[in-house]
């Protein structure tokens, strides 16, 4: 298993790269968020998941860290998606805690998948119900679920119609001793959305399926390579 990576963001001055959160502490970072983000990058995560780093955005918090990740069969992404760990050291109201994640993940469907009029819901159940498989604690989560079509044209006309899930979506960890939330595990949830989105069965020392009689998504066809 491979651990993870990122880019790290405070205020937009200092260096963004993973490895200045452990020197930044000179440089104001709180020490809070600096555990926070120890804590993402020493996640163990599953082979199948490959990370990169990412840009974190410089205008919703204060303090922000980024990675990219994607489910990989060969040279096919199955899934991927990008987690964002915001941190607001007083604070923010609409969050409850000074600590933010946000998500977005992607994957094409199978036709009889796309057709399923509860499949929204379902992707939904999905992300809370990792969060709760592993025994974590958070609040106020919010997001959207998006289902798209595609129809191919001229040039492109022999490829078959393609339907995507997009799933958006923001929580807030519990924080625990320090006021720092168990980043770690919630990567680790995260990273079970994102293979149960992409077909893949749960890993050996993951957590089960929840209880939603719902199986995960057949891997998709027509893939797509890197």
């Amino acid at each position: 298993m491979a651990a993870a990576q990122g880019r790290f963001s405070d205020h937009a001055e200092h260096s963004d790269s993973a490895d200045s959160a452990e020197g930044a502490e000179g440089n104001g970072v709180p020490p809070a968020f600096r555990l926070a983000v120890e804590g993402v990058k020493g996640a163990r995560l599953r082979p199948e998941i490959e990370v990169d780093p990412a840009r974190p955005p410089q205008r919703l918090a204060p303090y922000a860290y980024a990675l990219e990740a994607a489910v990989v069969d060969g040279e096919e992404d199955l899934a991927d998606g990008r987690l964002v760990l915001l941190h607001e050291p007083a604070g923010h109201e609409a969050w409850q805690g000074a600590f933010r994640l946000v998500t977005l993940v992607r994957a094409e469907l199978e036709p009889e998948m796309a057709a399923d009029p509860l499949l929204p819901e379902v992707c939904w159940s999905w992300l809370t119900g990792a969060l709760e498989a592993r025994g974590l604690s958070y609040g106020e989560p919010s997001g959207t679920v998006t289902r798209a079509g595609s129809h191919y044209f001229g040039g492109l006309s022999e490829r078959r119609p393609a339907t995507q899930i997009e799933i958006r979506a923001s929580w807030t960890p519990r924080e625990g001793h320090g006021g720092v939330p168990d980043t770690a595990a919630h990567l680790a949830a995260w990273c079970d959305l994102l293979c149960q989105i992409a077909g893949l069965p749960p890993s050996p020392a993951g957590p089960a399926d929840t209880a939603t009689g719902v199986v995960t998504l057949p891997q998709r066809r027509g893939p797509q390579h890197r």
